[in-house]
Protein backbone atom coordinates (compact mmCIF):
# COMPACT_ATOMS: atom_id res chain seq x y z
CA UNK A 1 0.00 0.00 0.00
CA UNK A 2 0.92 3.68 -0.57
CA UNK A 3 1.16 5.71 2.46
CA UNK A 4 -1.85 7.42 3.81
CA UNK A 5 -1.85 11.19 5.54
CA UNK A 6 -4.05 11.81 8.10
CA UNK A 7 -5.21 14.97 9.03
CA UNK A 8 -7.00 15.65 12.46
CA UNK A 9 -7.77 19.53 13.61
CA UNK A 10 -11.56 19.90 14.67
CA UNK A 11 -10.35 20.11 18.60
CA UNK A 12 -8.63 22.14 20.36
CA UNK A 13 -5.93 19.91 20.22
CA UNK A 14 -4.82 18.00 16.19
CA UNK A 15 -2.60 15.81 14.98
CA UNK A 16 -1.47 14.73 11.66
CA UNK A 17 -0.17 10.86 11.31
CA UNK A 18 1.19 8.64 8.36
CA UNK A 19 0.22 5.25 8.04
CA UNK A 20 2.75 3.87 5.99
CA UNK A 21 2.02 -0.42 6.64
CA UNK A 22 -1.53 -1.60 8.09
CA UNK A 23 -0.18 -4.65 8.93
CA UNK A 24 2.74 -3.53 10.92
CA UNK A 25 1.60 -1.33 14.19
CA UNK A 26 5.14 -0.10 14.38
CA UNK A 27 4.63 1.97 10.91
CA UNK A 28 2.16 4.70 12.16
CA UNK A 29 3.67 7.98 12.85
CA UNK A 30 2.22 11.14 14.48
CA UNK A 31 2.91 14.70 15.41
CA UNK A 32 0.37 17.07 17.54
CA UNK A 33 -0.69 20.15 16.39
CA UNK A 34 -0.61 22.00 20.32
CA UNK A 35 -2.55 25.54 19.71
CA UNK A 36 -5.65 25.13 18.18
CA UNK A 37 -5.59 29.02 17.84
CA UNK A 38 -2.73 28.20 15.49
CA UNK A 39 -3.63 24.89 13.61
CA UNK A 40 -3.30 26.85 10.28
CA UNK A 41 0.17 27.91 10.29
CA UNK A 42 1.40 24.70 11.94
CA UNK A 43 0.10 22.44 10.04
CA UNK A 44 1.95 22.68 6.30
CA UNK A 45 5.48 22.76 8.67
CA UNK A 46 4.11 19.70 10.85
CA UNK A 47 2.81 17.68 8.04
CA UNK A 48 6.45 18.51 6.27
CA UNK A 49 8.71 17.12 9.75
CA UNK A 50 6.04 13.97 10.01
CA UNK A 51 7.24 13.21 6.01
CA UNK A 52 10.71 13.62 6.92
CA UNK A 53 10.47 11.64 9.88
CA UNK A 54 9.21 8.45 8.08
CA UNK A 55 11.50 9.60 4.94
CA UNK A 56 8.37 9.21 2.49
CA UNK A 57 7.96 12.44 -0.08
CA UNK A 58 4.60 13.96 -0.74
CA UNK A 59 4.64 12.16 -3.97
CA UNK A 60 4.62 9.28 -2.44
CA UNK A 61 1.22 9.49 -0.70
CA UNK A 62 -1.69 7.38 -1.94
CA UNK A 63 -4.72 9.20 0.08
CA UNK A 64 -5.11 12.16 2.42
CA UNK A 65 -7.34 11.34 5.16
CA UNK A 66 -9.34 13.96 7.14
CA UNK A 67 -11.53 14.23 9.93
CA UNK A 68 -15.06 16.04 8.44
CA UNK A 69 -16.28 16.88 11.69
CA UNK A 70 -18.15 18.16 13.70
CA UNK A 71 -16.40 19.92 15.76
CA UNK A 72 -14.96 23.32 15.58
CA UNK A 73 -15.76 25.31 12.33
CA UNK A 74 -12.18 26.73 11.31
CA UNK A 75 -10.57 23.33 12.06
CA UNK A 76 -12.97 21.34 10.00
CA UNK A 77 -12.90 23.94 7.28
CA UNK A 78 -9.16 23.56 7.60
CA UNK A 79 -8.75 20.10 7.20
CA UNK A 80 -11.11 19.92 4.17
CA UNK A 81 -9.51 22.60 2.24
CA UNK A 82 -6.12 21.37 2.96
CA UNK A 83 -7.70 17.45 1.94
CA UNK A 84 -9.26 19.08 -1.42
CA UNK A 85 -5.76 20.95 -2.45
CA UNK A 86 -3.63 18.14 -1.68
CA UNK A 87 -6.10 15.71 -3.44
CA UNK A 88 -5.60 17.65 -6.71
CA UNK A 89 -1.75 18.61 -6.28
CA UNK A 90 -0.86 15.00 -5.95
CA UNK A 91 -3.80 13.28 -8.12
CA UNK A 92 -4.85 11.34 -5.13
CA UNK A 93 -8.27 10.71 -3.80
CA UNK A 94 -9.47 11.19 -0.34
CA UNK A 95 -11.22 9.76 2.56
CA UNK A 96 -13.90 11.20 4.83
CA UNK A 97 -14.02 9.80 8.37
CA UNK A 98 -16.20 11.41 11.18
CA UNK A 99 -14.50 12.88 14.08
CA UNK A 100 -16.98 10.67 16.83
CA UNK A 101 -16.04 7.43 14.68
CA UNK A 102 -12.38 8.51 15.43
CA UNK A 103 -12.39 9.05 18.69
CA UNK A 104 -14.38 5.85 19.15
CA UNK A 105 -12.16 3.64 17.12
CA UNK A 106 -9.34 3.34 20.22
CA UNK A 107 -11.94 1.77 22.07
CA UNK A 108 -13.73 -0.36 20.30
CA UNK A 109 -11.60 -3.31 20.12
CA UNK A 110 -12.30 -3.81 23.90
CA UNK A 111 -15.96 -2.87 23.94
CA UNK A 112 -19.20 -3.63 21.96
CA UNK A 113 -20.85 -0.57 22.19
CA UNK A 114 -18.87 2.81 22.01
CA UNK A 115 -20.90 6.17 23.64
CA UNK A 116 -18.92 9.41 22.09
CA UNK A 117 -19.40 12.99 23.43
CA UNK A 118 -17.10 15.61 22.10
CA UNK A 119 -17.62 19.35 23.24
CA UNK A 120 -19.39 21.60 21.34
CA UNK A 121 -19.41 24.72 23.64
CA UNK A 122 -22.94 26.56 24.82
CA UNK A 123 -23.30 23.47 26.97
CA UNK A 124 -24.21 21.17 24.20
CA UNK A 125 -22.58 18.29 22.67
CA UNK A 126 -21.87 16.18 19.50
CA UNK A 127 -23.01 12.66 20.24
CA UNK A 128 -22.83 9.23 18.78
CA UNK A 129 -22.46 5.73 19.15
CA UNK A 130 -20.38 3.23 17.62
CA UNK A 131 -20.08 -0.86 17.90
CA UNK A 132 -16.84 -3.15 17.81
CA UNK A 133 -15.76 -2.69 13.79
CA UNK A 134 -16.86 0.54 13.84
CA UNK A 135 -20.23 0.07 12.80
CA UNK A 136 -22.91 3.36 13.09
CA UNK A 137 -25.40 2.67 16.07
CA UNK A 138 -26.45 6.45 15.95
CA UNK A 139 -25.29 8.79 13.41
CA UNK A 140 -23.47 12.04 14.85
CA UNK A 141 -25.93 14.66 16.00
CA UNK A 142 -26.26 17.83 18.55
CA UNK A 143 -27.35 17.53 22.06
CA UNK A 144 -27.91 19.97 24.58
CA UNK A 145 -26.20 18.30 27.26
CA UNK A 146 -29.16 18.09 29.78
CA UNK A 147 -30.43 16.11 27.75
CA UNK A 148 -28.42 13.74 26.57
CA UNK A 149 -29.58 11.17 29.51
CA UNK A 150 -32.88 10.78 28.70
CA UNK A 151 -32.03 10.29 24.77
CA UNK A 152 -29.80 7.31 26.17
CA UNK A 153 -32.09 5.67 27.82
CA UNK A 154 -34.64 6.17 25.54
CA UNK A 155 -32.53 4.14 22.96
CA UNK A 156 -29.69 2.17 24.81
CA UNK A 157 -32.01 -0.87 24.85
CA UNK A 158 -31.72 -0.74 20.69
CA UNK A 159 -28.32 0.08 20.57
CA UNK A 160 -27.61 -2.78 22.70
CA UNK A 161 -29.89 -5.20 20.74
CA UNK A 162 -28.02 -4.55 17.27
CA UNK A 163 -24.96 -5.79 18.53
CA UNK A 164 -25.60 -8.49 21.72
CA UNK A 165 -27.73 -7.43 24.65
CA UNK A 166 -25.13 -8.92 26.75
CA UNK A 167 -22.37 -6.30 25.53
CA UNK A 168 -21.49 -3.67 28.13
CA UNK A 169 -21.52 0.38 26.91
CA UNK A 170 -18.96 3.05 27.64
CA UNK A 171 -18.65 6.16 27.56
CA UNK A 172 -15.54 8.12 25.84
CA UNK A 173 -14.84 11.59 25.01
CA UNK A 174 -14.30 15.23 26.58
CA UNK A 175 -17.99 15.90 25.81
CA UNK A 176 -19.02 13.46 28.72
CA UNK A 177 -17.58 16.46 30.97
CA UNK A 178 -20.40 19.06 29.94
CA UNK A 179 -22.85 16.20 30.29
CA UNK A 180 -21.76 15.74 33.94
CA UNK A 181 -22.04 19.41 34.62
CA UNK A 182 -25.42 19.74 33.50
CA UNK A 183 -26.42 16.24 34.83
CA UNK A 184 -24.55 15.63 37.72
CA UNK A 185 -21.29 13.34 37.94
CA UNK A 186 -22.91 10.22 38.77
CA UNK A 187 -25.62 10.29 36.21
CA UNK A 188 -24.65 6.95 33.86
CA UNK A 189 -25.13 4.63 36.72
CA UNK A 190 -28.67 4.23 37.04
CA UNK A 191 -27.98 3.22 33.43
CA UNK A 192 -25.19 0.34 33.93
CA UNK A 193 -22.91 2.88 31.42
CA UNK A 194 -18.82 2.46 32.32
CA UNK A 195 -17.36 5.81 32.21
CA UNK A 196 -13.81 4.63 30.22
CA UNK A 197 -12.74 8.32 29.24
CA UNK A 198 -13.94 11.78 30.03
CA UNK A 199 -10.64 13.57 28.24
CA UNK A 200 -10.21 11.43 24.92
CA UNK A 201 -9.94 13.57 21.32
CA UNK A 202 -9.66 12.05 17.48
CA UNK A 203 -6.13 11.35 16.99
CA UNK A 204 -4.78 11.37 13.63
CA UNK A 205 -3.51 7.39 13.81
CA UNK A 206 -6.72 6.41 14.79
CA UNK A 207 -7.99 8.19 11.87
CA UNK A 208 -5.33 6.48 9.11
CA UNK A 209 -6.26 3.56 10.40
CA UNK A 210 -10.19 3.63 9.66
CA UNK A 211 -8.82 5.34 5.88
CA UNK A 212 -7.18 2.74 5.11
CA UNK A 213 -10.35 0.11 5.83
CA UNK A 214 -12.92 2.46 4.33
CA UNK A 215 -10.38 2.41 0.73
CA UNK A 216 -10.16 -1.27 0.82
CA UNK A 217 -14.06 -1.09 0.82
CA UNK A 218 -14.02 1.49 -2.23
CA UNK A 219 -15.17 3.91 0.13
CA UNK A 220 -12.76 6.88 -1.16
CA UNK A 221 -13.54 10.75 -2.16
CA UNK A 222 -12.81 12.86 -5.24
CA UNK A 223 -10.85 15.79 -3.78
CA UNK A 224 -13.62 18.07 -4.66
CA UNK A 225 -15.88 15.97 -2.34
CA UNK A 226 -13.79 16.13 0.51
CA UNK A 227 -16.89 18.57 2.62
CA UNK A 228 -17.40 18.97 6.22
CA UNK A 229 -19.74 17.87 8.43
CA UNK A 230 -21.46 20.59 10.55
CA UNK A 231 -24.17 19.62 12.76
CA UNK A 232 -24.62 23.45 14.10
CA UNK A 233 -25.78 26.23 11.23
CA UNK A 234 -24.70 29.42 13.46
CA UNK A 235 -22.14 29.45 15.97
CA UNK A 236 -24.49 31.51 18.48
CA UNK A 237 -27.61 32.22 19.48
CA UNK A 238 -29.07 35.13 20.88
CA UNK A 239 -30.46 35.74 23.99
CA UNK A 240 -33.93 35.81 22.32
CA UNK A 241 -33.09 32.60 20.49
CA UNK A 242 -32.56 30.92 23.37
CA UNK A 243 -35.58 32.19 25.27
CA UNK A 244 -37.00 29.84 22.55
CA UNK A 245 -35.25 27.15 22.84
CA UNK A 246 -33.29 27.22 19.81
CA UNK A 247 -29.44 25.71 20.28
CA UNK A 248 -28.76 22.18 18.71
CA UNK A 249 -29.56 20.14 16.48
CA UNK A 250 -33.70 20.12 15.53
CA UNK A 251 -33.33 16.73 15.08
CA UNK A 252 -32.10 15.66 18.17
CA UNK A 253 -33.01 18.84 20.50
CA UNK A 254 -35.21 16.88 23.01
CA UNK A 255 -36.02 13.69 23.57
CA UNK A 256 -39.12 12.66 21.29
CA UNK A 257 -41.55 9.42 21.89
CA UNK A 258 -41.32 8.36 18.33
CA UNK A 259 -37.33 7.56 17.96
CA UNK A 260 -35.24 7.75 14.75
CA UNK A 261 -32.46 4.69 14.61
CA UNK A 262 -30.13 3.45 12.12
CA UNK A 263 -31.87 0.06 10.53
CA UNK A 264 -29.74 -2.85 11.41
CA UNK A 265 -29.84 -6.32 10.62
CA UNK A 266 -31.68 -7.43 13.98
CA UNK A 267 -34.36 -4.71 12.32
CA UNK A 268 -35.24 -7.11 9.04
CA UNK A 269 -37.67 -9.23 10.13
CA UNK A 270 -39.83 -6.16 11.23
CA UNK A 271 -39.06 -4.51 8.08
CA UNK A 272 -39.67 -7.18 5.89
CA UNK A 273 -43.22 -7.54 7.37
CA UNK A 274 -44.27 -3.55 7.37
CA UNK A 275 -42.63 -3.58 3.47
CA UNK A 276 -45.59 -6.42 2.99
CA UNK A 277 -48.45 -4.88 4.66
CA UNK A 278 -47.38 -1.61 2.26
CA UNK A 279 -46.80 -2.42 -0.61
CA UNK A 280 -48.36 -4.35 -3.49
CA UNK A 281 -45.06 -5.52 -4.67
CA UNK A 282 -42.64 -5.36 -1.94
CA UNK A 283 -38.89 -5.49 -1.40
CA UNK A 284 -37.84 -9.06 -0.42
CA UNK A 285 -35.35 -9.30 2.65
CA UNK A 286 -32.78 -10.51 0.10
CA UNK A 287 -33.47 -6.80 -1.04
CA UNK A 288 -32.68 -5.00 2.49
CA UNK A 289 -30.16 -7.47 3.50
CA UNK A 290 -28.11 -6.49 0.57
CA UNK A 291 -28.95 -2.50 1.09
CA UNK A 292 -27.30 -2.57 4.78
CA UNK A 293 -24.34 -4.72 3.24
CA UNK A 294 -23.62 -1.78 0.35
CA UNK A 295 -24.05 0.65 2.91
CA UNK A 296 -27.32 2.58 1.93
CA UNK A 297 -28.66 4.80 4.41
CA UNK A 298 -31.63 3.39 6.15
CA UNK A 299 -33.80 4.10 9.58
CA UNK A 300 -36.41 2.82 11.51
CA UNK A 301 -39.26 4.73 13.58
CA UNK A 302 -40.32 3.10 16.58
CA UNK A 303 -43.08 4.39 19.23
CA UNK A 304 -42.87 2.89 21.92
CA UNK A 305 -40.80 -0.02 20.68
CA UNK A 306 -43.32 -0.67 17.80
CA UNK A 307 -41.89 -0.26 14.27
CA UNK A 308 -44.02 2.61 12.76
CA UNK A 309 -41.70 3.71 9.54
CA UNK A 310 -38.66 3.24 7.99
CA UNK A 311 -36.90 4.34 4.59
CA UNK A 312 -34.14 3.09 2.82
CA UNK A 313 -31.81 6.15 0.42
CA UNK A 314 -28.91 5.95 -1.65
CA UNK A 315 -26.48 8.31 -1.92
CA UNK A 316 -24.74 9.26 -5.81
CA UNK A 317 -22.09 11.45 -6.74
CA UNK A 318 -25.05 14.09 -7.61
CA UNK A 319 -28.24 13.13 -5.37
CA UNK A 320 -29.82 10.77 -2.96
CA UNK A 321 -32.18 8.48 -4.24
CA UNK A 322 -34.96 7.89 -2.03
CA UNK A 323 -35.40 3.86 -2.83
CA UNK A 324 -38.12 3.31 -0.26
CA UNK A 325 -40.36 4.47 2.47
CA UNK A 326 -43.54 2.93 4.25
CA UNK A 327 -45.10 3.86 7.30
CA UNK A 328 -47.31 1.30 8.76
CA UNK A 329 -51.46 1.89 8.49
CA UNK A 330 -51.99 3.19 12.54
CA UNK A 331 -49.56 5.73 11.98
CA UNK A 332 -50.12 7.51 9.04
CA UNK A 333 -50.88 11.03 8.69
CA UNK A 334 -49.08 11.58 11.69
CA UNK A 335 -46.42 13.35 10.32
CA UNK A 336 -43.62 10.22 10.24
CA UNK A 337 -43.03 10.30 6.74
CA UNK A 338 -42.41 13.58 6.65
CA UNK A 339 -39.63 13.16 9.24
CA UNK A 340 -38.08 10.51 7.39
CA UNK A 341 -38.04 12.13 4.41
CA UNK A 342 -36.59 15.05 6.09
CA UNK A 343 -33.83 12.99 7.50
CA UNK A 344 -32.68 11.98 3.45
CA UNK A 345 -32.53 15.67 3.01
CA UNK A 346 -30.12 15.85 5.76
CA UNK A 347 -28.34 12.99 4.35
CA UNK A 348 -27.92 15.08 1.04
CA UNK A 349 -26.46 17.99 2.94
CA UNK A 350 -23.97 16.21 4.73
CA UNK A 351 -22.68 14.54 1.11
CA UNK A 352 -22.65 17.89 -0.35
CA UNK A 353 -25.51 16.97 -3.33
CA UNK A 354 -28.30 19.50 -3.75
CA UNK A 355 -31.39 17.28 -4.93
CA UNK A 356 -33.69 14.33 -3.71
CA UNK A 357 -34.67 11.64 -6.16
CA UNK A 358 -37.35 9.01 -5.93
CA UNK A 359 -39.91 7.03 -7.74
CA UNK A 360 -43.74 6.44 -7.89
CA UNK A 361 -46.65 5.02 -9.03
CA UNK A 362 -48.84 7.42 -10.71
CA UNK A 363 -51.88 5.04 -9.90
CA UNK A 364 -50.55 6.10 -5.93
CA UNK A 365 -52.37 9.09 -5.90
CA UNK A 366 -52.05 9.64 -1.93
CA UNK A 367 -47.97 8.92 -2.54
CA UNK A 368 -47.95 11.46 -5.50
CA UNK A 369 -50.19 13.79 -3.28
CA UNK A 370 -47.77 13.59 -0.38
CA UNK A 371 -44.40 14.11 -2.03
CA UNK A 372 -45.99 17.09 -4.06
CA UNK A 373 -47.06 18.77 -0.52
CA UNK A 374 -43.31 18.07 0.53
CA UNK A 375 -41.64 20.38 -2.83
CA UNK A 376 -41.25 17.42 -5.06
CA UNK A 377 -41.78 17.50 -9.01
CA UNK A 378 -42.18 15.71 -12.07
CA UNK A 379 -38.87 15.20 -14.04
CA UNK A 380 -39.22 12.54 -16.02
CA UNK A 381 -40.98 8.72 -16.88
CA UNK A 382 -39.37 5.48 -16.55
CA UNK A 383 -41.41 2.99 -18.85
CA UNK A 384 -42.74 -0.09 -17.83
CA UNK A 385 -40.67 0.23 -14.41
CA UNK A 386 -43.03 -1.58 -12.17
CA UNK A 387 -44.63 -4.82 -11.83
CA UNK A 388 -48.62 -4.12 -11.85
CA UNK A 389 -49.75 -8.31 -12.06
CA UNK A 390 -50.58 -10.19 -15.26
CA UNK A 391 -47.72 -9.29 -16.98
CA UNK A 392 -48.57 -5.89 -17.00
CA UNK A 393 -46.10 -3.18 -16.37
CA UNK A 394 -46.74 0.28 -15.07
CA UNK A 395 -44.38 3.62 -15.34
CA UNK A 396 -42.56 5.59 -12.45
CA UNK A 397 -43.06 9.16 -12.72
CA UNK A 398 -39.49 10.09 -11.38
CA UNK A 399 -39.83 12.79 -8.59
CA UNK A 400 -37.17 15.87 -7.66
CA UNK A 401 -36.32 18.16 -4.96
CA UNK A 402 -33.82 20.21 -4.20
CA UNK A 403 -32.68 21.36 -0.59
CA UNK A 404 -33.80 24.72 -0.99
CA UNK A 405 -37.26 24.03 -2.26
CA UNK A 406 -38.04 21.35 0.66
CA UNK A 407 -41.60 22.26 1.47
CA UNK A 408 -41.11 20.80 5.18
Amino acid sequence: MKPILALETTTRTGSVAILLDREDSDSIAQLPLSDERDHGQQILPTIDALLRQVGVNRQDLGLIAFDQGPGAFTGIRLACSLAQAMGFALQCPVVAVNALETCAWAFAASQRVVLVALDARMQEVYFGVYGQAGIELQPPVLLAAADVPAFISQRLPYWQRAVGDQQVACLVGEGWQVVDAAAGARWYRTLDLEAIDHTARPQAKDLAILAHARACAGRVLTPERALPLYLRNKVAFTTEERAEGLGGNPKARAPQSALLLPMMPVDINEVVELERQSQAFPWSRRNFEDALAAGYRAWVLRLDGVLAAFSVAMVTPDDVHLLVIAVARDYRRTGLGARLVRGVFELAREHGVDRVLLEVRPSNVNALAFYNKLGFEQIGTRKGYYPAGKGVREDAWVLACALDEMAV
